[in-house]
């Protein structure tokens, strides 16, 4: 028994491995930009053929399900782009993190807003828009205010540190639902200076390289 899964396990691998990385991306990038365009219930593995000019068992074959392919692209979005962003200071850090954020505003906006329904019922679908698009951006956002409670810049026991990746994530989320505008690179900067920085104790002249 345990033979013959062996080599069923070894079969199933061995067609995954007919699809390049390359030709995966192309389906990846597919599947989201239909999430964008119509939602995740229009979304269908016989649009994603289609528009790929694949036959719709490869995509059985690979993923099994709509939902695994669209973890499977949630997943290859990840990236930490604000990671690399070291002014020497927590304001400049942040106003390069608001124009970083907002350059790509709409496109992860109207991403979440495509999966928000559909992963409160599914924990991993949930799981991999998370992965993807918001805590790698936490993480990034923390670390720049830990870094400047290290170099000096504000107390440790600063009660507004703890709510900065909160209030810069959240309103790019939250002004389409209140404004009906994208929380773009020049409003969220505004944010920052208006908002964020203020709180922290830190104004105009803190304003880093």
């Amino acid at each position: 028994m345990s033979s013959h899964n062996s080599v069923q396990e070894q079969t199933h691998t061995s067609r995954r491995s007919k699809i390049t990385p390359e030709r995966a991306q192309e389906f990846y990038t597919a599947v989201l930009d239909i999430l964008r365009e119509s939602g995740y219930e229009s979304l269908t593995m016989e649009g994603v053929a289609s528009r790929t000019r694949c036959g719709k068992s490869t995509l059985y074959r690979q993923w099994g399900s709509k939902t695994e392919l669209v973890v499977a692209a949630l997943h290859s979005t990840r990236r930490m782009p604000l990671s690399h962003i070291d002014t020497g200071s927590l304001a400049g850090d942040l106003r390069e993190a608001a124009r970083a954020i907002g350059a790509g505003s709409g496109r992860d906006t109207r991403l979440m807003h495509a999966l928000s329904h559909a992963a409160l019922q599914s924990p991993e679908l949930l799981c991999a828009l998370r992965e993807a698009l918001i805590l790698p951006e936490i993480a990034a956002i923390d670390a720049m205010v830990r870094q400047a409670m290290e170099r000096g810049e504000i107390p440790m026991d600063n009660p507004a540190a703890e709510f900065v990746s909160a209030q810069l994530l959240g309103v790019m989320r939250a002004r389409p639902l209140l404004e009906a505008k994208i929380a773009d690179e020049a409003y969220l900067t505004r944010f920052v200076e208006s908002a964020i920085l203020p709180a922290l104790g830190l104004g105009p002249a803190d304003t880093g390289s």
